[in-house]
């Protein structure tokens, strides 16, 4: 029996948690962080005392710049 993965689909609207953010970039969690500490990556939006989400937005607009950027950088 195969099974074939489907990649992930961005939606147009709406949050993503970091899990959800680290399928669309494949850095780790401690890159990620290091990367919202310097600029590079958005801030989370707080939902609630203890949960925070990433606006889809912000996430295409990332994937957009990161595509448009020239190989190696």
């Amino acid at each position: 029996m195969s099974t074939s993965l489907t990649p992930p689909i961005l939606p147009t609207t709406g949050f993503l948690r970091l899990s959800q953010v680290l399928q669309f970039v494949p850095i780790c969690k401690t890159k990620w962080y290091a990367g919202i500490k310097a600029g590079i990556y958005p801030r989370p939006v707080a939902l609630g005392p203890r949960t925070s989400a990433y606006r889809v937005e912000d996430i295409a607009a990332l994937i957009e710049r990161l595509g448009s950027q020239p190989s190696g950088q």
